[in-house]
């Protein structure tokens, strides 16, 4: 008589390049059950017949079938799925493909519009595009509150008011005082949105219209810096013959969420001119 060949669990899943943990899972799943278990110690000992099992069960898992699928296959002993399933599947995958392509322009037009942001001339004449937005405008202490104010107070009202972003994403400022304070700051932070949405007690959402020409300016530093960068805008904006026709916006690009030296901060000042 042939005898016949069983492997333990650590050998089993070096042969079959998977490992224990997924092993045990499998059969905590009751997809694959080992071949025997010694009572006494819990070995546990997997045949060859068993390699081609574990074979199709991965094979169905790269095909985007679960593991509940793919144990409903074996408890109704068709081990393949049926056409009506395949086909389910291929329409599954025709959706998740379109996703992923709408991801992978969104992404790639955020990476573009980041590169054109970092090589831009320090100044530039721009149209800015009538865009929705949600804004909150409300009187803080000093300008270092605007952080907590956004990711606190702002962020999750907007998440729960199920706002939805454009990337790569635009975001600024206006202050209303009419003279320069370092404290209590009349501030409107804005936010563009894809949808006008249903104002809230935080949030109110508004159409702003275009702005033929603005001028924009990087500024690249900590923010108690902005006036030098605003002295030297409407410098400029006179020594061209422009008049401001507009209240400036201070836009965010990088900032303290994903830069720790302030020293390497970008913001655009953008100032309507005509």
């Amino acid at each position: 008589m042939r005898k016949r060949t069983i492997l333990k669990i650590g050998e089993f899943s070096q042969m079959m390049q998977v490992t224990v943990k997924t092993l045990r899972h499998y059969e905590q799943k009751g997809l694959l059950m080992p071949d025997e278990v010694d009572e006494w110690t819990g070995y546990r000992y997997y045949s060859i017949d068993q390699m081609q099992k574990l074979q199709d069960i991965r094979d169905l898992q790269r095909l985007g079938f679960s593991l509940d699928e793919i144990k409903e296959l074996y408890e109704d002993d068709s081990h393949t799925p049926s056409i009506r399933q395949l086909t389910e599947k291929i329409r599954e995958t025709e959706a998740q493909l379109k996703t992923l392509i709408a991801r992978r322009n969104q992404l790639l037009d955020w990476r573009n519009s980041r590169k054109e942001m970092k090589t831009m001339e320090k100044y530039s004449i721009q149209t800015l595009p009538e865009i929705i937005v949600a804004s909150h405008r409300e009187i803080i202490p000093n300008f270092e509150a605007l952080g907590p104010l956004c990711y606190e107070k702002i962020a999750p009202e907007m998440q729960r008011l199920g706002c939805k972003c454009p990337p790569p994403g635009y975001c600024f400022t206006i202050e209303h005082n009419k003279e320069y304070t370092p404290t209590n700051v009349d501030i409107e932070y804005c936010e563009q949105v894809e949808e006008m949405g249903q104002d809230s007690a935080i949030i109110q959402f508004k159409r702003l219209p275009a702005i033929p020409k603005a001028l924009c300016m990087k500024h690249v530093g900590p923010y108690e810096r902005f006036y030098d960068s605003f002295i030297e805008a409407f410098r400029y904006i006179e020594e061209q013959g422009y008049k401001v026709a507009g209240q400036p916006r201070t836009c965010y690009i990088d900032g303290a969420w994903n830069q720790d030296d302030p020293e390497k901060w970008l913001s655009v000042i953008q100032i309507p001119i005509e």
